[in-house]
């Protein structure tokens, strides 16, 4: 029962010669004991799985950590890799670039800063010459509406007088035409 090995006599059991095993009757002790324990190692065989199950965990287990462990190495020893490469190829290069570029940007960054305060200065000083042309016109405006009003009561005067004129000369003329008329209604 031990599968495939050949078994050593237990208890009172004599091997005989031929291989065979010669049993007690069932009513000894010794029989049941063997039954027994028989059962039992029959039983662990096929049911209890536990010890073999054990085993195979931790041989999972140690290789799982030993491929991972290896797998972590491999990992890092990249990363190590790239790094040196980074400190020792990349930033370098990087670094060169950014310096040649910058001065060019900066240069650029300063002739558009120059053109633009220039911009702004040619923008300054039109809004001034506008603005001060406009100050020059509203004062010239303004003179001429001081003139034109200082005018105004010799215009309205003149006005008043000639309306006088045409008044009198109305009445004049229409005093004359009642005389006329007077003349021509004695008939």
């Amino acid at each position: 029962m031990s599968g495939g090995g050949t078994e050593a006599p237990v208890g009172g059991e004599v091997a005989p010669v031929g291989g065979v095993k010669k049993r007690d009757s069932l009513g000894t002790a010794g029989s049941a004991h063997l039954i027994i324990k028989d059962l039992g190692e029959i039983h662990s065989r096929l049911l209890d799985h536990r010890p073999v199950i054990q085993g195979e965990t931790r041989y999972f287990v140690k290789e799982f950590e030993e491929k991972r462990g290896l797998r972590e190495m491999r990992v890092l020893e990249n990363l190590k890799n790239m790094i040196h490469e980074t400190n020792e190829h990349t930033l370098p290069k990087c670094r060169e670039t950014m310096q040649d570029n910058l001065k060019e940007v900066l240069q650029r960054l300063q002739a558009a800063n120059d053109s633009v305060c220039r911009l702004q200065q040619r923008e300054q000083e039109r809004k001034k010459v506008y603005n001060d042309h406009l100050l020059a016109s509203e004062k010239q405006r303004q003179l001429q509406w001081e003139d034109f009003m200082k005018e105004q009561p010799l215009r309205q005067a003149e006005v008043d007088e000639e309306h006088r004129r045409a008044m009198e000369r109305l009445k004049e003329q229409y005093a004359e035409m009642e005389k006329d008329l007077a003349k021509f209604s004695t008939f």
